[in-house]
């Protein structure tokens, strides 16, 4: 494990995003210490690839000279591990807002769970949730969609690398994918119960990987603060 880190000439850092954070919160935390750690006004900090902030899991955060390659660390595939409730959905296609439908899931088999993700690999083109941070006409869409104006959405094109059942526990459903960027879990979630004739909501969602980088190495915002606490500076600002 690394010891010694030199937060200015620049490092990547592997954070495990807690439950209701924002990836600005956990920026702006960051941020905040390295600058008073260096007597910095704004120490520059940024992440590559964002987290809804009811997702938890791998969060790649880069400091000082690093943010230059923060587009890049984003493009890279990445892996998520979560869960599906069939039989209800939201606009919002999570737990962000309230259940708007509800369908019966009784015909539905564990068989018919893999038969129907396996349909979901290789290329596509999907439509992001309209309660996202996508922009259209200017704005952020939810933005927008929290204020009930009707958006309509431009599909992106992305890939599903793998999309495997991981465990049943009627009507919860544990998934596995491996995706290119600018996936949408949220939409695959509803675009899943779709094509089981029974609707689906995304509940649970954690990022596992990102490129070459595991949530395995990550540490908690509170472990990287330590980090910095205890940090020396040993250069002039």
């Amino acid at each position: 494990m690394k010891s010694n880190y030199d937060f200015r000439k620049g490092e990547v850092l592997l954070v495990d995003k807690p439950l209701d954070w924002t990836s600005f919160d956990v920026v702006n935390k960051l941020r905040w210490r390295l600058s008073k750690k260096y007597g910095i006004k704004r120490f520059k900090v940024g992440h590559a690839g964002t987290l809804d902030p009811l997702a938890t899991g791998l969060l790649l955060i880069c400091t000082g000279k690093s943010t230059k390659i923060s587009q890049t660390l984003t493009s890279e595939d990445k892996t998520y591990t979560g869960t599906f409730l069939l039989g209800k959905t939201t606009p919002s296609f999570d737990l962000e807002t309230d259940f708007d439908q509800s369908f019966d899931t009784t015909h539905v088999t564990e068989e018919m769970l893999g038969e129907v993700a396996r349909t979901f690999i290789g290329e596509q083109q999907q439509v992001p949730p309209v309660f996202s941070a996508k922009k259209v006409n200017g704005k952020r869409a939810y933005e927008s969609a929290r204020k009930g104006i009707d958006l309509t959405m431009k599909p992106n094109s992305i890939t599903i690398h793998s999309f495997s059942i991981e465990a049943v526990r009627f009507p919860e459903v544990d998934f596995k994918i491996s995706c290119s960027k600018g996936t949408y879990i949220r939409s695959i979630a509803h675009d899943f119960g779709k094509a089981l004739n029974t609707g689906a909501t995304l509940i649970k969602l954690r990022r596992t990987k990102s490129g070459e980088f595991d949530i395995q190495e990550a540490k908690s915002v509170d472990e990287w603060l330590e980090i910095i606490d205890r940090f020396e500076v040993t250069e002039i600002p």
